[in-house]
């Protein structure tokens, strides 16, 4: 999610006025992980904890969204754009002690592209012909066709030591903590990896403690039990921080996007004039301020400012309930429809589908609220598709891509913004890549493919002794190694 909030914990401080060894860091959270696999369903909570912190990439986003070499040292392309050739850095140890080579990328390539895989990566790395390891320090990768977010797509890959049994029990990455322990339904535990190639983190153990209720989460903040919260559901919970001696408020950019996705399968919402009048009927700047007051926005696509192909579409399928019910007519729906919406446990989002239940109910749809929990909504709705409509957010930029899948769980499919999407992937140039992405993007929006409701903002509330946090969101991670007490 969007908020971050820290305040300080009690750390031993060295000598030299640094934190040391026994400084210990504890981080509230609503996103347990469902696994510790980020290619195997771990969801927004194995990304939060672990990425970064646990496993890394061959390269990483920094906070600004550009990308920079990691675990790869440096590498080439060839004229034709097909072959990329990667030199590994050197001297990098997994937690278990043994070197990375070129057999573990290969590896954590592989197992992305495989028949069997359920990461949301595959379809973004399809272009991937073969992997090869010609030497322990370089990796061969071979396209079928050129891929100008390659090096951007394979930031997001974590690389996992290829001996590894199960990457959903246990892990063996090479970043800067190596988790210590999992207690399921309440703490996931990190401590400072001792071999790491890079800079030490600043404090030596970090736990993350998860709950259920932002109500819990906030308090655990104010108690003391917490040091950072990773997720703060409403600007109220900012006025116990307004003293300005003790915290500080920072504003950064983020692309968290809450939707209101429909299963587009099926009926009624296979219908793309159904799907506009749900739009139509909902007020997104009201839900916004009731949620964030004058924080976050309504962007009315996919697209976050974040993205070089940004365009603000809100004025497409705006609020308008007279038009809502004439579509809805025109559809074959005159008195409107039940449906079910499936809506995860944790705040906001049963307060967002009150909502949404509320304004349907003017143009006739009676909506049911099934509350469900992140595991349920993965298997059943992630996985098998068995849905109407459902909240969740998406908090990956450039993510407009999923829309060009019809395997994706909401399974839209329209041919036109696969094959933009596909040729977009192609583009020799950042402007043509831009242009063919802008056409897909109106063409999703004008279909209504979903209803995304607003863009989150991103506050950082700290201590004034706290330093070396993130102020941006960058895919829904959240690094604790350049976290600093004093």
């Amino acid at each position: 999610m969007s908020v971050v909030m820290l305040s300080v914990a009690a750390c031993v401080s060295s000598p030299s006025g640094g934190a040391s060894a026994s400084c210990a860091l504890s981080v509230g959270s609503l996103y347990e992980p469902q696994n510790l696999d980020n290619a195997g369903g771990g969801g927004q909570g194995a990304a939060e904890a672990l990425a970064g912190n646990v496993y890394e990439a061959l390269f990483r986003l920094t906070e600004a969204g550009a990308v920079e070499k990691s675990l790869a040292s440096e590498y080439t392309v060839s004229p034709d754009g097909l072959t990329y050739t990667f030199a590994l850095r050197q001297g990098v140890r997994f937690h278990s002690g043994t070197p990375m080579t070129s057999a573990d990328v290969r590896h954590s390539l592989r197992r992305i592209l495989a028949g069997t895989s359920t990461s949301s990566r595959k379809n973004s790395l399809d272009m991937i012909k073969s992997v090869d390891a010609p030497d322990d320090h370089t990796v061969v990768v071979r396209l079928s066709s050129r891929s100008i977010s390659l090096i951007y797509n394979l930031s997001q890959v974590w690389i996992v030591n290829h001996t590894l049994a199960d990457p959903k029990t246990a892990e063996d990455g090479t970043g800067p903590y190596r988790l210590a322990s999992w207690k399921r339904g309440a703490t996931l535990t990190m401590e400072r990896f001792g071999g790491y190639w890079g800079a030490s983190p600043k404090c030596g153990q970090v736990t993350f403690r998860y709950y259920t209720e932002a109500a819990a989460l906030n308090n655990a903040l104010l108690s003391g039990a917490v040091d950072v919260v990773t997720s703060v559901q409403s600007p109220d919970a900012l006025a116990p921080f307004s003293d300005t001696s003790a915290f500080r408020i920072t504003e950064g950019t983020s692309t968290t996007k809450l939707l209101l996705a429909f299963n587009c399968r099926r009926a009624p919402f296979d219908k793309p004039l159904v799907r506009r009048a749900v739009s139509a009927a909902i007020d997104d700047a009201k839900l916004l301020r009731s949620i964030w007051g004058d924080r976050g926005m309504v962007i009315g696509s996919m697209v976050p400012p974040a993205d070089p192909w940004y365009e603000d579409l809100s004025g497409k399928n705006a609020y308008d309930v007279e038009a809502a019910k004439r579509m809805l007519a025109e559809a074959g729906y005159p008195g409107g429809f039940p449906m079910t919406l499936d809506t995860p446990q944790y705040d906001p989002h049963p307060t967002i589908a009150e909502f949404v239940k509320s304004e349907l109910a003017k143009v006739g749809i009676t909506v049911t609220i099934n509350i469900i929990s992140a595991d349920e909504w993965y298997s059943r709705i992630f996985q098998h598709h068995d849905f109407a409509a459902t909240l969740q957010e998406h908090v990956n930029d450039r993510d407009i891509r999923y829309y060009g899948d019809p395997g994706f769980y909401w399974g839209y499919d329209n041919p036109e913004v696969s094959d933009l999407i596909r040729r977009s992937e192609s583009a020799k140039t950042t402007r043509e890549q831009t242009e063919l992405l802008r056409r897909a993007n109106h063409e999703i929006v004008e279909d209504a493919a979903s209803d995304w409701l607003y863009l989150n903002p991103q506050i950082v509330v700290a201590s004034a002794r706290v330093t070396g946090y993130a102020a941006n969101a960058v895919q829904a991670q959240f690094p604790v190694y350049g976290i600093d007490k004093r």
